[in-house]
């Protein structure tokens, strides 16, 4: 004979499970009850018109799974006919795509409730009851999940096409899409269990004890992980871009992915960086203002005494001249002070990319260089005169003199 406090422990957990199920069957039922007196006036028509008909369970049953079979039908018929030709006039087509991921779900609640009042109606057992309750219950959970994810993403697709989500982009459009499609499936698993009238407090402390497990196992993985979440919200470079980090990488972003990002140098080394080390660095991104094209500066010096306006004209000439130097914006000379045996200049360029600037300095200082000897424009260099005080007396003898 069970303890006063097992048979009360026992109550309990029978009482819990009772009324998880029984909300799962008050779920149906407040699904079908603006349908309920629709259906109790005809059937007291049919017991009019069918003597027999108060006498049969089995007949009333099958009334009513006819009748919520045949409204299902006729709501269906609505929507796909009738709403889908009002939605397709339509300039978008969301409308369109949650109508369709709808229709299913409808159609399977209605056919749902009515099998459910119709077994009612039949007498079912206590526990036969409760199983085709949470059979119908699971069924009905499981499209609506279905349609939900279906509309979750058709409208992350429809606020990745237009400029007010600068969040959602076509490479990024993935990772919400997945982030989506975990939520549908964990509220799928807790509604599914509340249907079948399971006890979710084991079930979240074993969900608990293994998420601290996991974090502390691979928390660098999930630190990248993070990392590469805020690198898609806040986009400080994305797949094309020049970047150059705080630690002397520099090359071009080829891919951002969640654990990590890929840099491509010019020396076609492909470099991996975690996301976690890339998103605490400082970044130099080359081509992330409102145009990709890049600035190149050619420094060159000239004697004192040198007509400087010859310089200019013929720096801008050799600019002109050159093909991978754009002329909008248009190339300038910049004089940038006075050297100690030099007078300084800069040239100022740009090229289209920058992936560009190593050729384009190549060619620019050889031209320079070619145009300044055509011009009689002399570059100075450093000249050293070395005097020696006292030959060593390896070189024959102490006898002072200048070389």
């Amino acid at each position: 004979m069970p303890q006063p406090e097992e048979a009360a422990t026992t109550a309990i957990a029978e009482t819990t499970t009772t009324g998880t199920t029984d909300a799962t069957a008050d779920t149906l039922a407040a699904v079908s009850s603006p349908l309920t007196e629709f259906g109790e006036a005809i059937e007291a028509k049919l017991r009019d018109w069918v003597p027999f008909y108060a006498d049969s369970p089995l007949l009333q049953g099958a009334s009513i799974l006819v009748f919520f079979l045949l409204l299902a039908s006729l709501a269906s018929f609505f929507l796909k006919r009738v709403a889908a030709q009002l939605l397709s006039k339509t300039e978008t087509d969301l409308d369109d795509k949650i109508l369709s991921a709808l229709t299913g779900p409808i159609y399977i609640t209605m056919l749902s409730a009515g099998l459910r009042l119709a077994l009612a109606r039949v007498g079912l057992d206590d526990s036969g009851a409760g199983v085709v309750s949470s059979l119908l219950a699971s069924a009905v959970i499981i499209s609506w999940l279905i349609a939900a994810s279906k509309i979750a993403k058709a409208l992350l697709t429809s606020m990745g096409n237009t400029r007010h989500f600068g969040v959602l982009r076509e490479d990024t459009l993935p990772l919400f899409e997945n982030l989506t499609t975990i939520a549908v499936g964990i509220l799928g698993v807790y509604f599914l269990v509340v249907a079948w009238g399971g006890n979710l407090s084991g079930l979240l402390t074993l969900g608990g004890v293994g998420g601290l497990v996991i974090g502390l196992a691979a928390k660098d993985t999930i630190g990248n992980v993070f990392a590469g979440m805020f690198i898609f919200a806040d986009s400080p470079y994305k797949v094309g871009d020049y970047i150059n980090l705080d630690s002397g990488e520099r090359g071009k972003v080829t891919d951002i992915g969640i654990r990590s990002t890929r840099l491509l140098t010019r020396d076609d080394v492909e470099i991996i960086i975690p996301n976690s080390v890339i998103s605490g660095a400082k970044i130099v991104n080359e081509t992330g203002g409102p145009d990709s094209k890049y600035r190149i500066r050619i420094p060159v010096g000239v004697a004192y005494g040198t007509d400087i306006d010859l310089v200019n004209k013929t720096l801008l000439e050799v600019a002109a001249s050159e093909p991978l130097a754009e002329s909008d914006p248009a190339p300038r000379v910049r004089m940038r002070g006075f050297g100690d045996s030099s007078l300084d200049f800069e040239l100022l360029c740009w090229v289209s990319e920058p992936e560009l600037r190593g050729r384009a300095l190549d060619a620019l200082f050889g031209s320079v260089y070619k145009r300044f000897g055509q011009e009689n424009i002399e570059i100075p260099f450093v000249k050293r005169d070395l005097y020696i005080k006292e030959m060593p007396s390896s070189f024959g003898g102490g006898t002072s003199g200048a070389a």
